[in-house]
């Protein structure tokens, strides 16, 4: 035997009862008949140290209930160690049998390998006997005695084949697809490839039976970062290890790398800056296994288009001439991982971090000329695609001086640092071209600034300030104004509140009497009259470095910001307010960029005030326009959504609220948002039967709640839930601070209210209810108004006073029908049904809205469902019958519910007449009080 034997454990084939079923074999070929190595037959051992992911473990569990389960991602992205992890864990049925794809396999060698798999797992359960297995390429009529053999088994055979990519070749599958679809579910796949392998996947996808594991889930979440990094004894700094996780975007492998690359640096908060994918390791493992097996024109655009952050196909074909580049990009990120698409449309394509700066290392190593060209294209292609910023940076990259600072003195609006966007920095104008033309120090600022670089954005800004002293009249009003600008968005990326106040106004007073620069770099631009034109030259009041006017641009700019502090600091009122002139000042200039932040956030303020209409309408509004798509904008994207879902929220939609909430995930990110998205969240929470999480949720957003008005928000949700689920005492201490001599918020108030309405002192609840009718409260939101309002109508119903309590009601249901206000009622008490059907009975100008709003309130109570009505009657009334019997509910006569059914008068009298019969009843009054205890209607 060959010395290398002692080293290589080989299996072979046992012979079994396959003969006796298909009689003497074929002979095989020399590669099938060759030893099998035992390796490829065996789970491999995870790598030390492991890291379990018990998340990953039970959604493989999960999908081996179906017959295909893939785990698809690139080179690196634990594929082999999940699965194996997996196949050697502890379960109550048979452990999977393993199969290792070799490159270069045969079909007949691959068929060996599979013959001792399935083989393996008979000799789990030899009761059963042996199955036909075949050890060659299988002939049709042994597919079918082998696929009949696996169906008569007690439990399915799990089938793990790793590196399945490696098989090419469709016919080498096309015997295993066969026994997947005629063995009756007995046998599962469970594969690990890089792509999808050659089958006709697409059958079980439609039916729902197939289970995909991609790069998504493979991606280590952060606590799963911080297990990987104890388990390497890698001591990182906790704030540290987002940022590790954004910049590896999970890749296990990448992870892996800078752990053992942070266990040998004494600094690990460092290092974590500092870990890129240009490190020799992880440049080399990225090199060889990612950009080696793509297409060199893939390669190539790939490379070309690291100029951008992100590219999308026209984008591409403008960079590298071709017109296949979109499609080569589409190859690239099919399989997803290293390059990541989009869902917009058209889709914009994003490297890997780890992937971006190899890829940007492969971009400087070629002809600076060339490169200075790429940037050259991709300025001209964002300028004219609206894309300011971006335009900017690359006009400096190419060192386009002119282009850049004309970039700034016409887009200045649109260069706020709404959502930075960090970048590699340009390079720096020369201090000739910066003496020459101070506004390019300007225009490099506002890039800085943009790409979240405050530092250098700041020392630019100076710079630009130092050579502006000189500048004649018309032009250094214009430069101040810029300047001011450039201050406003730094106080904005600094979260500095007082000091984005104290910027915007200064840029405000640009439009009104421009005076002396008090510049943030504490150096005035002043003093420099037609004399000291010899400076920057006479400029033509037509030059745009002149001042022209603006004043739509300054007082969208500066009311956008100002109302966006308003909105983080909960003062909503005053945010609304701001924010509205900043959307109408524009659209009057005509700057999309501020017109969907403001409009976006409008939206969200309108819904939280009930302003249903106008806030589902500017919503939809914003998601309609172009900057929604891209990698750019989503956070404004997300307080549309937000505002959705208040939105179905109130009309009590809850599923369409929950998909809204789900999209909304950026705008939680800023404080007021936050607390109004978690307002929505633990509505829907409680609705749906889990008041526990919905408190959670409430203490820990108003805990963080900016403002006094979202404080009492939250307060009053919380307290209001608290007495729901039966903890009166936990509700009374969250309203103490209420009061009884105070002004309280109105929605502590109306808390208030219901609290004592529940503990039994009516009286306590009406002096604590506020006066939903006066003047002041117009300015209410819309859904605490609708609940006092309905708190009072039901007080007084209770009390007797019936006359009252349908005038109430009918005011309540005035405000709310215009808007579609609707959980204000369906989630209301329980009495609040008996008003409603009670107001319905007397007659009320919003009969179908009652109507309707009874039928919810009933879909709500599910020991009131159609079945257990019927029952309780000796004779159902027939679909025709409950259809008239709603009808009776209103003040139509027999006449007029038979026009509008389009049946005769004698139809209906005859259907009155059954159902008075079924039901027990002598008049329609009766009969409708007889259907309603019995929540038919």
């Amino acid at each position: 035997m060959p010395e290398e034997a002692d080293q290589v454990r080989f299996a072979t084939a046992p012979t079994d009862a396959t003969t006796e079923v298909f009689g003497t074999p074929e002979p095989l070929t020399t590669d099938a008949a060759a030893p099998l190595l035992a390796s490829r037959l065996t789970p491999p051992v995870p790598p030390e140290p492991v890291v379990l992911r018990p998340r990953l473990l039970d959604r493989l569990e999960r999908g081996v209930g179906g017959p295909v389960t893939l785990v698809l991602a690139p080179a690196g992205w634990g594929k082999t160690t999940v699965l194996s992890g997996w196949a050697r864990g502890e379960r109550d049925g048979p452990a999977p049998v393993w199969v290792t794809v070799a490159e270069g396999d045969t079909t007949g060698r691959l068929w060996a390998y599979l013959a001792a798999a399935l083989r393996a797992a008979v000799a789990e359960e030899p009761d059963e006997g042996p199955p036909p297995v075949p050890d060659a390429p299988p002939r049709p009529e042994q597919l079918e005695t082998l696929a009949a053999a696996l169906a008569t088994r007690e439990r399915p055979v799990l089938l793990v084949l790793d590196d399945l990519h490696r098989v090419t070749d469709p016919a080498a599958l096309a015997g295993l697809e066969f026994l997947l679809r005629h063995g009756d579910g007995r046998l599962r796949l469970v594969a690990g490839a890089r792509h999808e392998p050659p089958l006709a996947l697409h059958r079980w996808r439609l039916a729902g039976d197939l289970t995909t594991i991609g790069p998504d889930e493979l991606a280590f979440r952060t606590d799963e970062v911080v297990d990987l990094l104890v388990a390497h004894g890698v001591p990182v700094p906790p704030e540290a290890v987002p940022r590790l996780a954004e910049r590896t975007a999970g890749w296990p492998a990448g992870l892996r790398f800078a752990a053992l690359s942070l266990s040998a640096g004494a600094d690990p908060a460092r290092a974590v800056e500092r870990f890129g994918g240009d490190q020799p390791d992880v440049a080399a493992y990225l090199r060889d296994e990612v950009l080696t097996p793509l297409d060199p024109a893939a390669r190539d655009v790939l490379r070309r288009c690291a100029v951008t952050v992100a590219v999308r196909a026209d984008l591409a074909a403008a960079l590298t001439g071709r017109a296949d580049a979109g499609h080569l990009l589409a190859e690239a990120a099919r399989e997803g991982g290293f390059v990541q698409r989009d869902g917009g449309e058209p889709p914009w394509y994003r490297p890997h971090p780890l992937l971006a700066d190899l890829l940007r290392d492969e971009l400087d190593r070629l002809p600076a000329e060339e490169v200075r060209e790429l940037h050259r294209r991709a300025a001209g292609w964002c300028a004219a695609h609206d894309r300011p910023a971006e335009a900017l940076r690359h006009a400096l990259a190419a060192a386009e001086w002119d282009d850049a600072t004309t970039l700034l003195l016409t887009r200045w609006p649109e260069l706020a640092p709404d959502e930075p966007a960090p970048a590699p920095a340009p390079p720096e104008p020369s201090a000739e071209a910066v003496r020459r033309d101070p506004e390019l120090a300007l225009a490099a600022a506002a890039e800085r600034a943009y790409a979240g670089d405050p530092a250098a954005a700041d020392g630019q800004l100076r710079r630009a300030v130092a050579h502006a002293v000189d500048l004649p009249e018309p032009r250094r009003d214009r430069f101040r104004r810029l300047a001011a600008a450039v201050e406003l968005g730094l106080a904005r990326l600094a979260g500095d509140h007082e000091e984005v106040r104290r910027a915007a106004d200064r840029l405000l007073a640009t439009v009104s009497a421009p005076a002396g620069l008090p510049s943030a770099a504490g150096t005035d631009v002043g003093g420099a009259g037609p004399a000291a034109a010899g400076a920057g030259g006479g400029v033509p009041a037509a030059d745009p470095r002149a001042d022209n006017g603006e004043e739509d641009d300054v007082r969208a700019v500066a009311d956008a910001a100002l109302g966006l502090v308003a909105l983080a600091e909960g003062a909503l009122t005053t945010a609304g307010a701001r924010l509205g002139t900043a959307l109408v000042a524009a659209r009057r200039a005509g700057r999309p960029r501020i017109e969907l932040l403001c409009a976006s956030r409008s939206a969200l303020l309108e819904a939280a005030r009930g302003a249903l209409r106008a806030a589902e309408e500017h919503a939809r509004e914003a998601l309609a326009m172009p900057p929604c798509q891209g990698w750019s904008s989503r956070r404004d994207c997300g307080h549309a959504y937000l505002a959705l879902a208040l939105v179905c929220w109130q009309r009590d939609r809850p599923a369409e609220a929950a998909a809204h909430l789900a999209l909304a995930g950026p705008a939680g990110a800023e404080p007021g948002a936050a607390a109004l998205a978690a307002l929505c969240r633990a509505g829907l929470l409680a609705d749906g039967g889990e008041p526990a999480a919905s408190l959670r949720t409430l203490a820990a957003a108003r805990a963080g709640a900016p403002g006094p008005e979202l404080g009492a928000w939250l307060t009053a949700a919380e307290a209001q839930l608290r007495a729901a689920v039966g903890d009166l005492e936990g509700a009374r201490a969250l309203l103490d601070v209420v009061g009884d001599g105070g002004s309280p918020d109105p929605a502590l108030a109306l808390a208030s209210a219901r609290l004592r309405l529940r503990a039994g002192d009516a009286r306590g609840a009406e002096r604590a209810l506020p006066d939903w009718t006066a003047p002041e409260a117009a300015d209410w939101p819309l859904p605490v108004r609708l609940g006092a309002g309905l708190l009072e109508a039901a007080s007084a119903g209770s009390a007797g006073d019936g006359r009252r309590a349908g005038r109430l009601l009918e005011e309540v249901l005035a405000l709310a029908e215009p808007e579609g206000c609707r959980r204000v009622f369906t989630r209301a008490e329980p009495d609040v049904r008996d008003l409603l059907a009670t107001h319905l009975d007397s007659g009320t100008a919003y009969w179908a809205t009652v109507s309707d709003l009874l039928r919810d309130v009933d879909a709500h109570r599910p020991e009131a469902t159609p079945d257990a009505s019927a029952r309780a009657l000796d004779e159902p009334l027939t679909e025709r019958e409950l259809t008239i019997l709603r009808y009776l509910q209103s003040i139509l006569s027999n006449v007029e519910i038979a026009a509008e059914l389009s049946l005769s008068v004698n139809t209906v009298k005859t259907h009155v007449r059954n159902i008075y019969r079924k039901l027990d009843a002598t008049r329609r009054r009766e009969a409708v009080r007889r259907a309603r205890e019995l929540r038919l209607i």
